[in-house]
């Protein structure tokens, strides 16, 4: 099993190296496709270019590489490395994606039920300490403590829409990605890693 904590550790400083935010390093495909996911943003923007994507994955490749000739290999099974800036209905990661997303309507699925819901749908509706609430759907506001949170993402709504308005279109319609997981991603690159 792939340890997620060693790969974050090799990894972050890397994005930071480039004046990124790691937003989330995953494994993700199974055995019949594994891949390694990296997502990152720029602090200001929330997004990537590719070219950010390419150079992060660059950066990722070399350590790995590296790590691999010196028989430490953090993978030790052939997988995709794929960089990519979160995309418009993005993961919520960290204590203070809730906060910086306040107002918009996020999915959070828990850890525990808590008053019979496995999942919350809401608006966020603010962040104190550890505690986010959320003002669910068709219910009232529920407060969790970010611990709570097995995983959490926005929803696409035309105001998200508007709030998230690509750093730039050029070469938007010469790209074709692999992963249609995530077709409205500013940034998006896939690297082949062999064994």
């Amino acid at each position: 099993m792939t340890d997620i904590a060693n790969l974050t550790r090799l990894i972050e400083p890397e994005t930071r190296a480039l004046g990124f935010d790691l937003v989330r390093v995953r494994m993700q495909g199974g055995k019949s496709d594994p891949t390694l996911q990296v997502m990152a943003e720029r602090p200001d923007t929330r997004q990537l270019t590719i070219d950010d994507c390419a150079n992060l994955s660059r950066r990722i490749s070399d350590v790995f590489d590296a790590l691999e000739a010196d028989g430490r290999d953090p993978i030790d099974v052939a997988y995709r490395l794929e960089v990519s800036s979160p995309g418009i209905d993005r993961p919520l990661t960290r204590l203070k994606d809730f906060a910086d997303w306040e107002g918009h309507e996020a999915r959070i699925r828990l850890v525990e039920p808590i008053e019979d819901r496995k999942q919350l749908s809401g608006n966020l509706a603010g962040v104190d300490g550890s505690a986010i609430t959320v003002d669910v759907n068709k219910h009232k506001p529920m407060t969790i403590d970010f611990s709570q949170v097995a995983d959490a993402k926005l929803v696409m709504t035309d105001r998200l829409l508007a709030a998230t308005a690509p750093l730039s279109t050029e070469g938007a319609d010469e790209e074709e990605f692999e992963d249609e997981a995530f077709p409205e991603s500013e940034g998006h690159v896939e690297a082949e890693e062999l064994k």
